[in-house]
């Protein structure tokens, strides 16, 4: 083992077990590293459940137009689907938005209207009913989200009035359309809240009524083969879809929503590296201390031939020495807290406003989580890099010692 390197571990170890600064710098890094790990795999966990819940409900790719699709040109674009190699099944839906009215209670939330059979196989709507049967929707009924079913205190089978931007259109024409009365199929829950608290789904049929569409529908869902790259799909779809229609992945439909999300985990990551950083100076401030105290050895190290290079070797090992095992106890805490972190939130929740109301205001029970290796890898080369280069201030001061002087010193 070179000397440079024995006396690094001599200094962080002087009898064998762990000195006091030794834990001390080491906890320092080790906590950053946790916090860390647990903040970017919770914001993880929230991007991917809500990728999922995305998916459930519109589908790897969606087809739209700048207008609505009159027959001849949806059968383009289903010729187009169903050629494509990548795509596994289809459906065509029309969206829009409505009042609802249930004991003079209003609501103003999006509609989408599909067709049940071959919706089944793009979107797994059945795993989201609380109450109610997707077989049990028809042209005269409709199936709410679960906050919204709340809000205007609706169940399974109570009537719901409908109203529709035609009437207004009619209106301007001197026409009265009365609102269109619909029985409550069913009631879901996605798991997000804006979209439990404003989607109604219903037939296409029923929809393409409620706008005046006739037979036109405003795009497809679509749900590619497993394996297949979103937005590979997406440009190939792209490039064969007949004018005025175009592909997007569920990336790009709810880009907004994804930048906001990435931006709030972008900016906690970024924050939390302070405390790394404060870690940092700390095992500088440390090592310093410790050029200071140990000026005669350094000196007699030069003395007796060592080199300036080897001197600051030295104090550089020590910094990455602690950082490797701050690494290490951040990782091992950070696993911990994300392995028993919804007993912790339990926890919290039973301490402060209780478990029921937690859940009713926050939207959840557990919290998710979802670590990416990368996301590991720049921890552990950040907390290392860190402390490495904590170290090089005092091996700087160190190797600028002079063997004369640093044996004088007092």
């Amino acid at each position: 083992m070179p000397w440079p390197i024995y006396l690094a571990l001599k200094q962080l170890f002087p009898t064998g077990r762990l000195s006091f600064f030794t834990l001390i710098s080491i906890l320092g890094v080790g906590l950053g590293v946790a916090l860390m790990l647990v903040s970017t795999s919770v914001m993880g966990g929230f991007g991917h459940q809500i990728q999922r819940m995305i998916i459930d409900t519109q589908g790897e790719v969606q087809v739209r137009a700048r207008g609505p699709l009159n027959e001849a040109a949806a059968q383009n674009v289903e010729k187009t689907l169903a050629a494509a190699p990548t795509v596994a099944a289809f459906a065509p839906y029309a969206a829009g938005v409505v009042m609802l009215e249930h004991e003079k209670r209003p609501a103003f939330p999006s509609i989408t209207g599909f067709e049940v059979e071959r919706m089944k196989e793009v979107i797994p709507l059945q795993r989201y009913l609380v109450a109610g049967s997707l077989d049990e929707l028809d042209d005269d009924s409709v199936i709410l989200s679960s906050i919204l079913a709340r809000n205007l205190g609706i169940g399974v089978g109570d009537m719901v009035s409908v109203y529709s931007p035609l009437m207004m259109d009619r209106l301007k024409k001197n026409e009265v359309l009365l609102p269109r009365e619909v029985r409550v199929a069913g009631i879901f829950q996605i798991g997000h809240q804006q979209l439990d608290s404003s989607t109604v789904l219903c037939s296409i049929r029923l929809m393409q009524d409620l706008y005046g569409l006739g037979r036109m529908v405003h795009g497809y869902n679509v749900r590619l083969k497993p394996g297949t790259d979103e937005y590979l799909a997406a440009n190939n779809l792209n490039a064969a879809l007949p004018a005025g229609s175009y592909a997007l992945t569920w990336f790009e439909a709810n880009a907004d929503f994804q930048a906001v999300l990435s931006f709030e985990r972008n900016m906690i990551f970024f924050l939390l590296t302070f405390i790394i950083i404060v870690a940092a100076f700390s095992i500088t401030s440390s090592l310093l201390m410790s050029v200071v105290r140990k000026t005669r050895e350094i000196g007699l190290l030069a003395a007796m031939g060592g080199k300036a290079r080897d001197v600051a070797l030295c104090f550089c090992a020590q910094g990455l020495v602690i950082g490797l095992g701050g690494t290490a106890v951040g990782l091992g805490i950070g696993f911990a807290l994300l392995t028993w972190r919804d007993a912790l939130v339990q926890l919290i929740a039973r301490f402060t406003m209780g478990e029921e109301a937690f859940v009713k205001f926050y939207q959840f029970s557990s919290l998710p989580a979802h670590t990416q290796p990368k996301d590991v890898a720049t921890i552990v080369v950040f907390s290392l890099v860190a402390a490495t280069l904590a170290g090089l201030i005092p091996a700087w001061r160190a190797a600028r010692l002079k063997p004369v002087e640093a044996l004088r010193s007092e």
